[in-house]
């Protein structure tokens, strides 16, 4: 069993910062890509990539957000991070980490987290 565990989103106004968290735990060998997707109000079907970064630490932006956050991993702790700044109100969404684990059995699995909202608002 793989578990995911998400932490930090909440209530912010614009132009303020966030720092998000997902650490991965359980029956896990290592792990791969780890990345932050986002669902808009009222995009029900569109889950967009945020950012990503790979165990090397290559990393990967979503155009409108380059430049504002920054995504890291510590692989000690299985965890990924998004800093978030300078936040518009179109950041207003439903964050999910999207971690790629490979387990103690050898296999390759994708797993989500279970979303944290954020809001920017005034």
């Amino acid at each position: 069993q793989v578990q995911l565990a998400e932490s930090g989103g909440g209530l912010v106004q614009p132009g303020g910062s966030l720092r998000l968290s997902c650490a991965a735990s359980g029956s896990i060998s290592g792990i791969n890509d780890m990345g932050w997707y986002r669902q808009a109000p009222g995009k029900q079907q569109q889950r967009e990539l945020v950012a990503a970064i790979t165990r090397g630490g290559n990393t990967n932006y979503e155009d409108s957000v380059k430049g504002r956050f920054t995504i890291s991993r510590d692989n000690a702790k299985n965890t990924v991070y998004l800093q978030m700044n300078s936040l518009k109100p179109e950041d207003t969404a439903v964050y999910y980490c999207k971690v790629d684990v490979r387990t103690t059995w050898g296999f390759l699995q994708i797993h989500w987290g279970q979303g944290t909202q954020v809001t920017v608002s005034a």
